[in-house]
């Protein structure tokens, strides 16, 4: 089986964060999103994955580097997610094609949503579910029929999660910047069918703003959202990697996860993500933030 993960983003939301690290490469648990990801697609049997990047794309080429079964696509200026699919072509084999977007943490089955798009004759699959603040497509009997909102039909959110037959790729032309949705539109113009596979009961966030973030830590360490087993054990409701240096006297509070940085004495902490390589100095009181430099130097 093969799979295509969406990472070209520039994530303009999370600057000053996106200027370290392009936003897949974000540590969910002091591990990167990326890896994680597709690690669960290998473990499920996806030999095949295509990551596309474009934003401080050297950093997922060296963070991928040696991946068996794992392609990166560099794409010199922006394609959006049709450009990058369709320059994906050139790597794809003639088989259904697993689509995700690698800014997001979910729990939706993604050999489900593949398996379901095997069993029907429709060329695309998009996972559905109900998100009333992204609630902009339409669906009908099971089908897709629209991308504006309008009363009369269901209204529902599309997770980033499709799975597409590539021979439809060909419609976007080649080097060009399209959105997917673009080329979606066009079919149901064209009365082609899209399938609506639903995922209402599964959980789903993306990391687009800070608050994101920070609220899908807290749901991992306090046990309100499901931890995926490719994260492993973590200490909670404080996660330090291993090789974190801290001093004697430090004060937790609420949660925290902490990759390997340098804390020093009489700091704070309290509902705070730091990453790796940071430096924290004594008698910093943070909360509610993303560290991802040395303190101060932000």
């Amino acid at each position: 089986m093969q799979a295509m993960i969406l990472a070209a983003g520039l994530g303009t939301r999370l600057v000053p964060h996106t200027l370290i690290r392009p936003k897949p490469l974000f540590p969910i648990l002091n591990q990167p999103l990326l890896l994680l990801t597709i690690k669960r697609l290998q473990a499920l049997g996806f030999d095949h994955i295509v990551v596309n990047c474009h934003h401080l794309r050297k950093h997922i080429v060296e963070a991928t580097a040696g991946l068996r079964g794992v392609i990166v696509q560099e794409e010199d200026v922006i394609l959006g997610t049709g450009g990058g699919l369709r320059r994906a072509l050139q790597f794809l084999r003639d088989e259904p094609l697993l689509v995700t977007n690698g800014d997001i943490y979910h729990t939706v089955d993604f050999l489900s949503l593949y398996r379901h798009h095997l069993t029907h004759e429709n060329k695309v699959t998009m996972a559905m579910h109900n998100d009333h603040r992204f609630n902009t497509v339409r669906v009908q009997n099971g089908k897709v029929v629209g991308f504006n909102k309008r009363v009369e039909h269901a209204q529902l959110a599309f997770t980033g999660l499709h799975v597409i037959e590539p021979a439809v790729l060909q419609d976007i032309q080649a080097n060009t910047f399209s959105c997917i949705i673009d080329l979606y539109r066009k079919m149901l113009q064209e009365g082609r069918e899209i399938d609506c596979y639903r995922a209402d009961d599964c959980f789903w966030t993306d990391i687009g703003t800070v608050d994101d973030y920070l609220a899908l830590h807290q749901g991992l360490l306090t046990d309100t959202i499901p931890c995926w087993q490719e994260i492993g054990p973590a200490r909670k409701p404080y996660c330090i990697a291993k090789r974190a240096k801290l001093p004697a006297h430090i004060c937790l509070s609420g949660w925290v996860c902490i990759g390997e940085a340098h804390i020093e004495n009489q700091t704070h902490l309290e509902r705070v993500v730091v990453w790796d390589d940071v430096s924290i100095p004594s008698g910093s009181r943070l909360r509610n933030m993303i560290v991802s430099s040395d303190y101060g130097k932000n």
